[in-house]
């Protein structure tokens, strides 16, 4: 199938082959028709399998089918996104994806001054792109009207339950018309998810590419169980091998976040780390190297790595295991193996750990591949993939090998 098979006009198949698109993905196939037809749709697909471009194409199709003339401070589109990072890529897709069309977008989050966004809803916008708590505040301000609002997006809801917006959310939905078209995506459905969307949608269509709580099938996926005065050592001897040549890493706090990436720093390693205490535009700057090749390691929290879309991501490293949020793995692992490619992510459990470990692999339903490890540097290849080899014995090395056999047949007892 191609995106002409989905009947989208010359100019978004123009957009869409500029890009280097020539087939759409799974999600694409089975929301694209609906959308276009005028139809509330549920979308329940994990991070990395084309959902922007799911719903950012219809609607400018929709839109360009029935022009308007632009009202101050009244969006005829509004998507909502629970990070900055992420509502800004979405806003990048509508001008990617609307390049050859004649509309005009804008985001608004918090973190920067409000002078330039109050502007640009002034003069009028046919799509609105925005994180709840700014788009609450300007609401509250009179600097957004959502009256003539005709289609509504909240794109992964789980994230804006997790992170407490839901609230925000429904404030939103209760000013928003009765008559309008819904799109709802989130990777996984738990009940008060399930709750919101049957409140918010009217008879919807239902697409889900991949069972709930599934990895991408691509991520080759590998623990090293340690200890947690040896994360760092490890993180090092990891990050010597020169496949790990875009590497995401995950830590549970933005003190260490800091910390993590200022030890790879002293070491020569480019990195940088991006966090909610981090200011925007920094954060901009940190994700914008990044993306570019300037910067090899990207040091983040679950929170700010919402909206990193980067297909190039070779590896990812949790620092730290999610040990409050589970599903937060699913999350972080799909980062890599994007667009098709390959990817890894290794994971360092401490003893304190293990519990979160046993529950991410009830979670996937699959048992993830134990790998050895030591701070000789043979090793350090075996680590990565390369055939192991006999390694000279050391005063503490038996000791250490020792305990990691052990903390292996501990854990898997």
């Amino acid at each position: 199938m191609t995106f002409k098979n989905l009947k989208l006009i010359g100019p978004l198949l123009e957009a869409v082959a500029k890009q280097g698109y020539t087939a759409p993905t799974p999600i694409q196939r089975q929301a694209i028709p609906p959308i276009l037809e005028g139809k509330d749709l549920i979308g329940i697909a994990q991070t990395g399998t084309g959902k922007t471009a799911a719903f950012v194409l219809p609607l400018l199709q929709i839109m360009s089918h029935s022009p308007k003339r632009l009202i101050p401070r009244s969006p005829r589109t509004l998507v909502l996104a629970p990070t900055r990072e992420l509502a800004a890529q979405i806003d990048e897709s509508f001008a990617t994806y609307g390049s050859f069309m004649r509309f005009r977008h804008t985001v608004i989050f918090g973190g920067v001054g409000q002078g330039n966004q109050v502007r640009a809803l002034t003069n009028g916008v046919d799509v609105l792109v925005a994180t709840p708590g700014r788009l609450l505040d300007l609401m509250n301000q009179g600097h957004v009207n959502l009256s003539h609002l005709e289609f509504l997006v909240l794109d992964e809801v789980d994230r804006m339950l997790d992170m407490g917006f839901i609230h925000d959310v429904k404030k939103v939905i209760s000013r928003l018309p009765a008559r309008r078209q819904s799109v709802f995506f989130s990777a996984t459905m738990p009940p008060k998810i399930s709750e919101l969307a049957n409140a918010l949608l009217h008879n919807p269509v239902r697409v889900e590419v991949a069972p709930q709580a599934t990895t991408v099938q691509l991520v080759q996926q590998k623990v090293l169980f340690v200890d947690e005065r040896n994360k760092i050592p490890i993180l090092l001897e990891l990050l010597k091998h020169e496949d790990l040549s875009c590497v995401l890493i995950f830590t549970r706090t933005k003190r260490r976040a800091n910390n993590v990436a200022e030890v790879l720093t002293n070491q020569g390693i480019r990195a940088e780390a991006i966090h909610g205490n981090k200011s925007q535009s920094h954060r901009t700057k940190a994700l914008g190297g990044f993306k570019s090749g300037h910067t090899r390691v990207l040091v983040a929290t679950d929170i700010a790595a919402r909206g990193i879309d980067v297909d190039d991501i070779s590896h990812v490293i949790n620092f730290d295991l999610p040990v409050d949020q589970i599903d937060n793995y699913v999350h972080r692992i799909g980062r890599t193996a994007r667009a098709g490619a390959k990817g890894t992510a290794y994971s360092l459990c401490a003893s304190h750990e293990r519990d979160a470990l046993r529950e991410i692999e009830c979670l996937i339903r699959q048992n993830i591949e134990v790998m050895p490890h030591s701070f000789h540097s043979d090793m350090a290849k075996n680590a990565v993939g390369a055939e192991a080899r006999p390694q000279p014995k050391q005063q503490r090395g038996p000791r250490r090998s020792d305990r990691n056999r052990q903390n292996t047949r501990n854990y898997r007892r």
